[in-house]
């Protein structure tokens, strides 16, 4: 009781508020994503997304060189195709574009963790993740066929060099059929970084156009998940968990910090929060017009996310994080 228990005690000085701090954000924890596209010389900034850019292999090395010198253990590729079609040809062909941007990256930097974004959006006509129904105009994706180019997507980024293999897609069963892809192709020692509870956000938007994956019609909720449901979400934790998810992904992260602390609480295996590009726009855009501290905000939110559970985040503000804190 007051005044024998005085809080502020250890709040007196900034030594004092270091020793007892009790989350530490440092570079180890964030993954960066980048952006791969055909060409050469190619670094195309995202209008809505301001420091993030659409990057020929070239530049994608380039920046992987300057991640793994900050100290940041990790990419997430992302692939934008020069062409699209119904069965998401680039996706899983050899010479797709992640699969040349994971190879580049390993062969320039081999120390630096790869991880393969999974999914077949990017790739499509309609902008699905998935096969659809000839004429469905709904956007209900046809799970089970799906499956099986989601086992040929994960094995060729194996075979190009990725570290990780990252499914985003929310199909029922697609870890299960991506781990057994990987297995019988002889990777039985490339971990599942799954994107256990994605939600159906309207925090996507930026993401969209730096993809180029919006869908052409319909929407994502036959896949997604409904931002109004928390059980869901841990229910498809166990099921991924089940199927043999090394590690576990919550995005968005913002708005679904709640998730990240539960997910955590039934599981020991590392959480990753994806800090989308609507949260990450929105921090930008304050910041260009002077409403708040851009890198107090940012590494506020970021520890917010490890304070949560969150074992590893991926941000867009990853390096400006690491300087920031190297200051």
């Amino acid at each position: 009781m007051f005044p024998i228990n005085r809080p502020r005690r250890l709040r007196s000085t900034s030594q004092l508020r270091r020793m007892v701090q009790e989350t530490v954000i440092t570079a180890s924890d964030l993954i960066y994503p980048l952006f791969a596209v055909p060409g050469e010389g190619i670094a195309k900034e995202v209008v809505s997304m301001p420091g993030v850019y659409q990057l020929s292999v070239d530049k994608i090395v380039a920046e992987a060189k300057e991640v793994y010198d900050l100290g940041i253990p990790a990419i997430i590729l992302f692939g934008i195709p020069d062409t699209k079609d119904a069965d998401a040809t680039g996706a899983w062909h050899d010479c797709g574009i992640v699969q040349k941007a994971a190879t580049a990256v390993k062969e320039a930097v081999p120390e630096l963790v790869v991880i393969a974004d999974t999914c077949l959006c990017e790739y499509t006509t309609h902008g699905h993740c998935g096969y659809l129904e000839v004429g469905d105009l709904t956007g209900r994706v046809l799970n089970d066929p799906t499956l099986e180019l989601l086992k040929k997507t994960a094995v060729s980024q194996a075979k190009a060099g990725a570290d990780i293999i990252a499914p985003s897609g929310m199909m029922d069963g697609f870890v299960q059929a991506i781990r057994e892809g990987l297995d019988e192709a002889g990777f039985e020692n490339i971990p599942i970084l799954s994107y256990a509870a994605k939600y159906a956000s309207a925090y996507y938007g930026p993401f969209r156009d730096a993809a180029e994956s919006a869908p052409q019609y319909g929407d994502r909720r036959t896949y997604q998940m409904d931002p109004a449901n928390g059980r869901e979400a841990l229910k498809e934790v166990e099921l991924d968990i089940a199927e043999g998810a090394d590690m576990l992904m919550v995005k968005p992260a913002l708005s679904y910090m709640d998730i990240i602390w539960r997910v955590k609480e039934i599981t020991n295996l590392p959480v990753a929060a994806y800090n989308v590009s609507g949260e990450y726009s929105m921090i930008k855009a304050a910041a260009l017009n002077g409403w708040i501290d851009e890198k107090k905000v940012t590494l506020e939110t970021l520890t917010s996310f490890k304070r949560a559970g969150a074992d590893l985040i991926l941000t867009y503000h990853a390096k400006d994080a690491v300087r920031w804190l190297n200051e």
